[in-house]
Formats: C-alpha cells, sequence, structure tokens
C-alpha cells in the first residue's frame, strides 16, 4: 500500500521499523500546518522553525510512547509543551495574529481583502492591534487553547488531549481568557 494512503499510526508503526520514508510522509502530512500553528504560538518565524524542529526530533524519539490512534493530538500536544517551555524559557510572551489568513489541512492563505475605505482600515488595524495586545497578555495556556480552538478549529476534547489536561480545565482556560478579552475590549466584546 502506497504511504500516502496509510494512517497516521501506520505511518508511525512502519517509523518504528526502520521505515524512514514513514516518517519523512509524517511530516509532509502535517507540517505545514504544525509551522503555522506554531508560529501564532511565537509570532516569530525563527522560534516556530526551531520548535518545529524539536517538536519531529521529539516525535522521532518517542515514537514507541504514542498510545491509541490520535497521532495529531499527541503530536500537538508534544508541540505545544515544547513552545510553552520555550516561551517561558525566554520570557517572550507573544499574540496570535488575526491576519495571518486561514489555515486548513496544512494550506494557508491569504484572507482577501475587502474593498474598504481608508477609515475603515486603519480602525480595523487599530482594532486587531488591541485584540494581539490583550491576547499577548494572557497565559500561554489560555492562549494556546483559544489559539487551538479557534485557529486550527480543535473541539475542546480535542485542545484537552493536546494540552494534558481535563475537558473541564479546557473550558475554564476558555471561560477565563475569552472573559479577560471581553473585559478588554469592550467594544469588541459582541464579537468574542
Amino acid at each position: 500500500m502506497p504511504l500516502g494512503k496509510l494512517t497516521d499510526k501506520m505511518l508511525i508503526d512502519a517509523h518504528i521499523k526502520g521505515e524512514n520514508s514513514a516518517f519523512e510522509q509524517i511530516v509532509r502530512r502535517h507540517g505545514a500546518e504544525l509551522l503555522g500553528y506554531l508560529q501564532k504560538m511565537t509570532r516569530n518565524r525563527e522560534q516556530a522553525e526551531d520548535i518545529f524542529q524539536e517538536t519531529f526530533k521529539k516525535v522521532h524519539e518517542k515514537a514507541h510512547t504514542l498510545s491509541g490512534d490520535n497521532f495529531k493530538g499527541w503530536m500537538y500536544r508534544i508541540a505545544t509543551n515544547t513552545a510553552l517551555d520555550n516561551l517561558r524559557k525566554n520570557k517572550k510572551y507573544q499574540a496570535v495574529p488575526l491576519d495571518a489568513g486561514k489555515c486548513r489541512d496544512g494550506h494557508c492563505e491569504a484572507v482577501a481583502e475587502k474593498k474598504e475605505s481608508p477609515v475603515s482600515k486603519v480602525s480595523k488595524a487599530e482594532q486587531v492591534e488591541k485584540v494581539r495586545q490583550s491576547l499577548n497578555q494572557l497565559p500561554d495556556k489560555q492562549r494556546a487553547a483559544v489559539t487551538l480552538a479557534y485557529y486550527h478549529h480543535m473541539t475542546y476534547r480535542e485542545v484537552a488531549e493536546v494540552l494534558g489536561c481535563s475537558l473541564g480545565a479546557v473550558k475554564t482556560q476558555m471561560f477565563r481568557a475569552l472573559k479577560t478579552l471581553a473585559a478588554t475590549l469592550p467594544e469588541l466584546a459582541g464579537e468574542i
């Protein structure tokens, strides 16, 4: 069976057995989306690339510890923990870029600009900056939960698995994050 048709779990099993091309397929399959997520977490391309490499190094080294079939959640958990550790070490708390476009299935595309008046563009840019600053103030785990849920369209259950916490903890993180954002951005509270 061609590698492209194998499930992630089958690819990891093949990798464990020494099939190098299986791991390459995993990286091709999930790399772009994971790098996009890490860029949103760090807001720094170089830092995101470093964490990306560290994540796949850990995936390679810990492949034998994967239990179950949810490779993607397991991989995102490794990436999130690596990113959070990196952010704590560097004391660089970055916001999630809201104007970076949309990502789905590993492919990112710029959001098409609608014709706006110059005043509207300035107002929108000011709003985006206020949101960035507010997201920048959120604790790392809250920012990670918001990023995974809103930008990577994960369910709260999937976010819980990635963050290594309970579903209730994710709901609490999201509630606190959205409450904080609504308080710091009262003019946008209806959109949050």
